[in-house]
């Protein structure tokens, strides 16, 4: 196919180019003058951060990383749906003691295929009481949250193949962690982090 020419033909912004920035999206969120609630993952955790849109550049009111959860609260699977989940509701309560009360998910390009993640994060600022608009459509299961799959996938993986079940879930393992009780070790470290954060937002 050749490329697009001519006269009339408008070059799209790098950042457009590169999958990284919605350019409508992104003008129709910084008319709403209200903090983006934005979610991104890297190869090892997941990032929860809470932005104050800005002409100039956008301003980190909140900036939570689940690497807290295995620092702070025993919890060593970072990047999924519980973990998001988890991050979420700590970035939640952190930004209502800045004086944040609401926000709206800035989804972003990234998670066009896959927005659980982003999804079980909302979930969890919108538990700790912070306001963000959201679908009845998008919200995730709340068995996924507590981490009922992963559980029920790694009895499946133990009974079928032994030695793939101590690859895949090594990590727990060395840490005297059974997957299969997942949804009990979810339970127990949200209780911990509403002990250290509250349970609302008074």
């Amino acid at each position: 196919m050749g490329r697009a020419k001519g006269p009339t033909y408008q070059v799209p912004f790098r950042r457009r180019r590169e999958a990284r920035t919605n350019y409508r999206l992104r003008y129709k969120l910084l008319k709403s003058d209200k903090p983006l609630f934005v979610v991104r993952r890297s190869l090892k955790y997941i990032y929860v951060s809470i932005m104050k849109p800005d002409i100039g550049g956008d301003k980190t009111i909140v900036s939570v990383s689940s690497k807290i959860l295995k620092d702070k609260y025993g919890w060593y699977g970072l990047k999924n749906t519980p973990a998001a989940y988890l991050t979420g509701y700590i970035a939640g309560k952190y930004a209502l003691k800045k004086g944040v009360k609401e926000a709206i998910l800035n989804l972003g390009v990234a998670w066009s295929k896959n927005a659980s993640i982003p999804y079980a994060a909302v979930m969890g600022a919108r538990d700790a009481g912070l306001d963000i608009p959201m679908g009845e459509e998008v919200l995730v299961d709340e068995d996924r949250i507590k981490g009922l799959h992963i559980a029920e996938y790694a009895k499946l993986l133990k009974e079928r193949d032994p030695d793939l079940f101590k690859r895949r879930f090594s990590i727990y393992l060395e840490m005297g962690i059974d997957p299969m009780k997942i949804p009990e070790m979810f339970e127990d470290v949200k209780n911990k982090i509403i002990s250290d954060l509250g349970d609302t937002d008074g």
